[in-house]
């Protein structure tokens, strides 16, 4: 993406966001789109704000910024699992989803005073997880599973049920799976 001179302004730069996100097959970074509208990653933050505040689909990841509407898996499967682990084993929670031919959609905890939190993850092959691992290493942040000790839900998408059982029994067998024996 060529970066532009241009000083773009309000409604003409959040458009061109959304024109951005729309043709570009990836998800753009802040940085990126910073780059490309030539202002601060602070401005297109909100600018994504303003926009997802008059509906428009766009959603975070942690490879960046997508039009959700673009989402192919819309017509496939969904399935919400509860799945319980350590923080250093979600890089091996998340390889085992995608190797059963899923996308890891979100990660969900309940709060005892937020109530329901929901991030998105978007993960569905094995760069997408190892980059997600390394933005959480590089960024030393905390996952969301680590305020309620490791218990968490994960909204699974695939084309076929078969694959959202083949997930589900990988967790089993790896013992990710949450069930009234997991804990302790």
């Amino acid at each position: 993406m060529m970066s532009s001179k241009k000083k773009w302004f309000g409604d003409e730069r959040r458009n061109e966001i959304m024109m951005l996100l729309k043709n570009h097959g990836d998800p753009l970074t802040g940085g990126q789109l910073a780059d490309h509208l030539n202002v601060s990653r602070q401005v297109i933050v909100q600018d994504i704000s303003l926009l997802k505040a008059k509906n428009i689909p766009i959603m975070a990841t942690s490879q960046g910024y997508i039009m959700t509407e673009q989402d192919p898996t819309n017509e496939g499967f969904t399935r919400t699992v509860a799945c319980y682990h350590q923080p250093a084993q979600t890089e091996e929670e998340l390889l085992i989803l995608v190797d059963q031919g899923v996308r890891v959609k979100d990660v969900k905890v309940e709060h005892p005073i937020y109530g329901d939190i929901t991030a998105s993850i978007m993960v569905s092959n094995r760069k997408e997880v190892y980059q997600f691992i390394r933005k959480v290493n590089q960024t030393k942040a905390s996952y969301l599973s680590e305020l309620t000790d490791g218990v968490h839900l994960h909204t699974l998408e695939a084309t076929s049920e078969h694959d959202l059982d083949d997930a589900v029994q990988a967790l089993h067998e790896a013992g990710f799976l949450l069930t009234d024996e997991t804990r302790h």
